[in-house]
């Protein structure tokens, strides 16, 4: 999908302000016309000297200096380019923006803006995760602007935790994925995500290791293309994604009747690593162990197949996508799985490479028509390249569609 022709970038007080450098060759690469605004505490970490180096134009900073206000002025520069990203977004600017504040150039142009809004946060994990921030983020998801999620690991600060800004390279393809929107408006999808807990006893079950944040990640990215989402999440510890409908459970059982009440639906995405197996039976008491010889002996009987269920049901999806958690032939038996499940596409990946509750993946893409190596990346630059993936096949079947109705 094509990128916006231009952004008006907004950089504002973080230590990641440096990687706004790299966005700016990134999106310059692309063809993309890029005017950017350097904030007060921004300017503390990158120069306005270096930013205009990037963007070939002046970097705007001072919100009463006439000149600019006679040539271009701050409504004029809120609305020149086709999308407005701000990133870094700092948490103090993220406050700003959800009370409506204008006290500066750049929260004067967001206040100002009639295009689209989009912020790639970044702060330390504690005022990420602060209940301030979280109603922030969500008085501005609800206002509409859209939300590149931060990612997790080391920070400048020396701790660990959620809040580093998206790569580069990630809000590059997050942007190309909003520019789909049209595309899959009038869509609707149903990703499953997470684990699924098969119980033994009231207190004991037979699950995995997947934390979700792969089928999550599918979940935003598709709405973000502008599809109606419902998500159907197996035992997670993560936020719902925003504008998407979610329905939790907790069986596999129970996950295959979601998403068929969740019929119909034009395209599924089956990211949840349902568990294979369930005991037979399920003890109503705490299962206890009298002493240390004793053996316990189980009969497993295996779950619902779900996406094989729901590649062969009468209200089939158009497009079917499924998962395979492989640890030794990958290529060979994600090929097998496609064909024996009866899906369209496969997205293959080695779990043993520390790939489950990992911020990163990396994926075999299988169709019907060949194969694919997607390089480790992010879960969210996965995500954003199956969604690109999925508009660019709508987008080949409606030029079809055209091309049929003229002859």
């Amino acid at each position: 999908m094509a990128l916006p022709r231009s952004v008006l970038l907004i950089i504002s007080g973080s230590v990641s302000a440096y990687k706004s450098l790299e966005l700016i060759r990134l999106l310059k690469a692309e063809g993309v016309v890029v005017t950017a605004i350097l904030t007060r505490g921004g300017a503390q970490f990158v120069t306005p000297l270096a930013v205009s180096s990037l963007t070939g134009t002046k970097t705007y900073d001072d919100m009463f200096s006439l000149t600019d206000e006679i040539e271009m002025g701050h409504i004029q520069l809120s609305r020149i380019a086709d999308v407005v990203l701000v990133a870094p977004a700092s948490a103090d600017l993220l406050a700003k923006m959800a009370q409506g504040l204008a006290d500066d150039l750049g929260t004067t142009a967001l206040l100002a803006t009639d295009k689209p809004v989009i912020v790639a946060p970044a702060m330390n994990h504690k005022m990420w995760h602060h209940a301030a921030t979280q109603r922030n983020l969500a008085q501005l998801r609800e206002d509409g602007i859209t939300v590149i999620e931060p990612t997790e690991g080391d920070m400048a600060c020396g701790e660990y935790g959620i809040g580093r800004l998206a790569e580069p390279k990630d809000i590059v393809t997050a942007l190309r994925n909003f520019g789909a929107s049209g595309v899959l408006s009038g869509k609707h999808a149903i990703v499953t995500s997470g684990p699924t807990h098969e119980p033994i006893d009231p207190v004991r079950f037979l699950g995995n290791r997947s934390s979700g944040k792969q089928g999550h990640a599918i979940a935003a990215a598709l709405s973000n293309a502008g599809a109606q989402v419902t998500l159907v999440s197996g035992p997670t510890q993560l936020p719902a994604p925003a504008g998407v409908n979610v329905v939790n459970v907790t069986t596999g059982a129970q996950m295959l009747k979601a998403v068929e009440a969740a019929l119909p639906a034009d395209i599924l995405v089956g990211a949840a690593a349902v568990a294979d197996w369930k005991p037979s039976s399920v003890s109503e008491q705490k299962i206890k162990k009298q002493n240390k010889l004793d053996v316990l002996q189980l009969e497993f009987l295996p779950t619902d197949d779900i996406l094989a269920s729901i590649a062969q049901h009468k209200q089939r999806p158009t497009l079917v996508v499924g998962f395979a958690a492989e640890t030794e032939n990958v290529k060979t038996n994600a090929k097998a799985k496609r064909m024996a499940k009866g899906a369209d596409w496969i997205l293959a990946n080695d779990v043993s490479q520390n790939v489950f509750g990992a911020d990163e993946n990396e994926i075999l893409f299988i169709t019907a028509d060949g194969e694919e190596s997607w390089p480790r990346m992010s879960k969210q630059a996965v995500a954003a390249k199956l969604v690109e993936a999925i508009t660019a096949s709508y987008a080949q079947k409606q030029k079809l569609v055209k091309k049929d109705k003229k002859a």
